[in-house]
């Protein structure tokens, strides 16, 4: 006689015979689920100082927590799933440990009262972070200095002047590449109504040099300006430079918030980063 229970934890097994090979490795990649590894961290980590036996011993770990709920599994049990022995396990993971990529930290595990040790992966996340926010601060840059020397090969000026509307609209298709609908020449006459037409010129240049070809984004950049009763290029110098103020403002608030009570050399962090989210805001 079987006694029935209820399961609680540990690997299921199907206790029918009758069984087909085939479907049961299928249910069995499915029910025992899977290791998601961010796609940044694989390509960052050798830029972090980690070798490719480091990174797969990372994976495995992140495997032991996740399905196994193994927060600090043994050297030897990780060396059961890898080409190496317990003891090249126990040293990668002591190298991890100096170069701070992990760390180990106590967890409170609230079903069962107790409190133990894991590793930690929170230490590998920053480093990711920090990796990614300084390419991104690279290709920002970069991306700016193409904008300046797109900006030079644009005539946005040098429209007809002896004829403002006409003018406008030769330059508009010009850099829309195409003939404008009446609907369009439409919009342009109601902006010439309401705008120098240097103003105008202006928001087309923006957008063009940010690859938005669009009349909703242009009108969106007037109609700020609009708000704000910025008439001159000056004004509108002025207002994009106490905007970038204002954002900057902010972001080195929180910066120094978060880091209130932070370890020592934690002020040098928050304000590299402040730089770093800086280049984000441009006018």
């Amino acid at each position: 006689m079987v006694i029935m229970v209820k399961h609680t934890s540990g690997k299921i097994i199907k206790c029918d015979h009758k069984v087909n090979i085939t479907a049961a490795f299928g249910s069995d990649l499915v029910l025992e689920g899977a290791t998601s590894i961010p796609n940044k961290l694989i390509k960052m980590y050798s830029r972090l100082g980690i070798t490719d036996f480091q990174m797969m011993l990372l994976i495995h770990l992140i495997r032991f927590m996740v399905e196994e709920r193994e927060c600090y599994p043994e050297p030897e049990a990780i060396a059961e799933f890898m080409e190496s022995t317990s003891t090249k396990v126990k040293k990668e993971l002591a190298d991890l440990l100096d170069k701070e990529i992990i760390t180990v930290s106590e967890y409170y595990d609230k079903n069962n009262n107790v409190v133990f040790e894991g590793y930690d992966f929170e230490p590998l996340f920053l480093k990711v972070s920090d990796g990614w926010a300084n390419i991104r601060a690279s290709e920002i840059e970069e991306a700016e200095k193409l904008l300046k020397a797109a900006d030079h090969g644009h005539d946005f000026q040098n429209y007809r002047l002896r004829d403002n509307l006409s003018g406008l609209i030769s330059t508009f298709e010009k850099e829309f590449g195409r003939p404008l609908s009446p609907i369009e020449i439409e919009q342009i006459q109601q902006w010439d109504a309401e705008f120098e037409p240097f103003i105008i010129i202006e928001a087309l240049k923006r957008a063009v040099l940010r690859g938005k070809h669009n009349f909703k984004y242009i009108n969106s950049i007037l109609f700020e300006w609009k708000k704000n009763n910025l008439q001159t290029m000056e004004s509108i110098a002025e207002y994009d430079r106490d905007f970038l103020k204002r954002r900057c403002g902010r972001s080195t608030r929180k910066d120094n918030e978060s880091a209130a009570g932070s370890k020592p050399g934690g002020n040098q962090d928050t304000k590299e980063k402040a730089f770093i989210r800086s280049l984000y805001i441009k006018g």
